[in-house]
């Protein structure tokens, strides 16, 4: 029997699956055999022909697990789903005894397992298998992921122990993440005091990065549904700004900042062939990251030779600049397997700031 963590969380993108890669990586450091399953996948993606959530997948590949994966995703929600449970159509005492015999076979074969929840406290409660009832059924130490801040975790969190406490289930400690590096320490302090008398214990997970909470090239090309022309070491470089390229040539630069990608409309020849120009320069190689060209013309063909010559990242888009602004910055920056360059961060990372031995003693 596998030694259970329950990975919760107060909502969505407070860090489950950067928390869950930190505890694998960190548990394989320990332990022989470790496992990961998310067992309600909000997330479908096909992998060699298997239909599994993102972040079992992503966990899967990274930590070469794939004969797992069908255990590491039991239930893949997918549209229309909730409709076919509330009539009749799926069973939802058959997927909930699904996803935990899928739990009890992992734990049989593994000496530290990691369940990962979707969404916050409630999420699966119409099928009857929420993740406050999942962990109460394994038996799983619940570690209960937030964002940064004091009130709003406080009274986050709060909120979400009412149903593990209503489930049953022991919610040993907070991790807190997306810290302000020099709040770190106040932060801490006054969140323990908060939670002294719940007797939940408050550990300190990843101060806030902007490498972690910031999009790939690739990941933006994914969200626009667009094709990249870049090479595979372009395509993992992370966008720390998005600036649309209105103004004029010579100001747009004087407004380069870290890693930036420029939106230049197809018309703007003279930007264009700039920012080209620019990139084989050294000293803007940091700045620029890439282009995208949005836009229904096309770019004139002596420009577009200039733009492939110099190597610089571009992708077309045949939306309006400022629709093309408003999806970068709609969207949040999610894991994908092939963001090798910001797992390896995280592990990185992980090492330095995640306290593993405190997190496996609330297990004892």
């Amino acid at each position: 029997m596998a030694r259970k963590v329950f990975i919760a969380a107060t909502g969505m993108n407070s860090g489950k699956t950067t928390t869950s890669l930190s505890l694998m990586h960190m548990a394989k450091k320990k332990y022989d055999r470790v496992g990961f399953i998310k067992p309600i996948g909000p997330k479908p993606v096909e992998y060699q022909g298997i239909l599994a959530d993102k972040d079992a997948v992503v966990m899967a590949r990274y930590f070469d697990q794939l004969d797992d994966l069908p255990l590491m995703s039991p239930f893949v929600l997918q549209q229309g789903d909730t409709r076919r449970i509330m009539d009749g159509d799926l069973n939802r005492d058959k997927i909930a005894q699904q996803m935990l015999d899928a739990i009890a076979e992992l734990d049989a074969k593994n000496d530290f397992l990691i369940i990962e929840g979707a969404g916050h406290t409630g999420v699966g409660t119409l099928f009857g298998c929420n993740n406050a009832r999942i962990a109460r059924e394994t038996g799983a130490v619940v570690l209960m992921v937030t964002g940064g801040g004091l009130g709003n975790v406080v009274d986050s969190v709060q909120m979400n122990l009412a149903l593990f406490q209503k489930e049953q289930a022991k919610v040993k400690a907070i991790l807190v993440n997306k810290i302000i590096p020099e709040k770190r320490e106040q932060t801490l302090k006054y969140l323990e005091m908060a939670f002294a008398e719940e007797g939940v214990q408050v550990i300190g997970g990843f101060n806030y990065h902007p490498i972690l909470a910031n999009p790939t090239i690739r990941r933006i090309a994914g969200v626009l549904d667009i094709e990249i022309f870049a090479s595979e070491e372009q395509g993992q470089r992370i966008v720390h700004n998005v600036q649309i390229g209105a103004a004029s040539a010579q100001r747009v630069v004087e407004l380069l900042q870290e890693s930036s990608l420029i939106i230049v409309n197809s018309s703007r020849d003279e930007l264009l062939v700039t920012l080209s120009n620019l990139y084989q320069m050294e000293e803007y190689r940091d700045k620029i990251a890439g282009i995208i060209i949005p836009g229904i013309g096309a770019v004139s063909h002596i420009t577009q030779k200039i733009i492939d010559r110099s190597g610089i990242p571009y992708m077309f888009a045949r939306r309006t600049s400022s629709t093309v602004f408003e999806i970068i910055r709609d969207d949040v920056s999610k894991l994908t397997a092939e963001d090798t360059h910001k797992i390896s961060l995280i592990t990185d990372l992980a090492e330095k700031r995640f306290d593993f031995d405190a997190i496996d003693a609330l297990l004892d």
